[in-house]
Parts: C-alpha cells; structure tokens; sequence
C-alpha cells in the first residue's frame, strides 16, 4: 500500500478510552495478520499528541477532535511512516516528531519538525530517545489518575500467535509472536547496544505506579507491568 496524503481507512476497532488523558485505537495492515495501535495522549493544555498514526472512520475521528485538537505527531520510526502524510494533510499545523536516527527515513516520506528533543515540556506527556536503541525509537511515558502508561514502538511486540503459514513465519523466523518479547526483526533493525538496552529497560520498569505497557502492535500489558519489562530486559 503506497503512502499517500489520501485519508484511506483501514478496517479498526472502536477506540479504546484508556484513561482521562489516554486513547488508543487497534486498526490493521494492508496484508497479513500484524495489527498496529495508535495512541493518543493528552497534554494539560488540551492538545493531542498522535502516536503511529492510523487512519479512523469519519465517526472516529469527529470523537478524536472533540477530545483535542491532535498538534503532535510521533512518528516512532523509520517503518511506521504510512499514514503520517494523511494527518499532516488533514491538520497542517502537526508538529512531525520523530527518534533523532530515523529522521532521515521519515523525511522521505514527510518532512519532520525536530527530533524528540524537542518535544514540550509538559506535567502529564513526556518522550524519551533510548541510547540502546541508537536512537532509533523511543518511549513515551503518560502520566494519568491511575498510574504511568509506556508506550512502545517496535521494540517490545506483545502478539498472539495466530495459524497459518504467515503464523509459523511470525512464531519461528521473525519471533514477532508469543507474548512480550523483543521480535528478531527489532533485533537486527532496531538494537544497537545490549547492555544499554537491557539498562534502559530495567530503569523504565522501576518508573514510579507503573500502571501499563501499550505496543505499537496487538495486546497491551496491563497485569504486572513492571515484571514483565523486567523479564522483557533479561531475556535481551
């Protein structure tokens, strides 16, 4: 599916309402059995921060914009760029934000602001580049009434693992399925630095009323957050 400034929506779930300031919806791929998550954050001025973006359903979206008016766009890395024109094109003033190393990729596609840098400051809305990563990806960290939300990119997957041929191809060539894991692909695409990434993995685990994990594709984690992120470090 070429990238294009079109509004072409793929099937979605409805969106999910996390928390007071935490959105998130499950759409899907043009092919194969990936599902992508966006997530939106409030920040305390109103305004919405996008996270890999996905194309909603004209109902979707007047509920999205009579949450907020979405002001910032994260483009989490170079893969996640497909439907980053379509917002830009639908709300010129989007900040485009992306990890500082995959800049240049998502320039091709769409001309970004800054880095994570410059993201603003603000109480409830943070981003953080992850050095293990070379810079490649990062976290952003939600601060809500019932707790610390991370949210991931490609880093971490939390799929189930599904039939078929393109099952046995994610269960056992690329590792993307079975549960919190870092996928074979993130591996060789994504980490840079082990023993960093481990570090910076076990220091988001101890973040103070850790309360969720949100991944950029499939299934949240929401029991025990802290422990598994700590399993997800050891096993790196």
């Amino acid at each position: 599916m070429a990238i294009t400034s079109a509004w072409r929506v793929l099937p979605h779930q409805p969106i999910r309402k996390v928390s007071e300031n935490l959105w998130c919806v499950e759409g899907t791929m043009p092919k194969g059995a990936l599902k992508r998550v966006m997530t939106l954050a409030k920040l305390g001025d109103g305004r919405l921060v996008v996270h890999s973006a996905v194309t909603v359903d004209e109902a979707s979206l007047k509920e999205i914009e009579a949450w907020g008016r979405p002001a910032i766009l994260l483009v989490p890395n170079r893969f996640h760029r497909m439907d980053a024109l379509a917002y830009k094109t639908r709300f010129p003033d989007l900040q485009i934000l992306a990890p500082s190393a995959a800049r240049d990729m998502v320039d091709k596609v769409i001309s970004t602001d800054g880095d994570y840098a410059q993201f603003p400051s603000d109480s409830a809305v943070s981003v953080v580049s992850l050095k293990g990563a070379g810079e490649r990806e990062g976290v952003m960290k939600v601060v809500s009434a019932d707790g610390t939300t991370l949210v991931f990119n490609d880093l971490i997957f939390n799929m189930p693992h599904v039939h078929g041929v393109i099952g046995w191809i994610l269960k056992h060539v690329t590792l993307s399925s079975g549960g919190p894991r870092v996928s074979r692909i993130a591996r060789m695409g994504l980490v840079k630095d082990i023993a960093t990434l481990r570090r910076e993995f076990e220091e988001l685990a101890n973040t103070p009323n850790l309360k969720r994990i949100i991944v950029s594709h499939h299934l949240p984690i929401e029991s025990d957050a802290a422990g598994v992120l700590h399993q997800v470090a050891t096993s790196l």
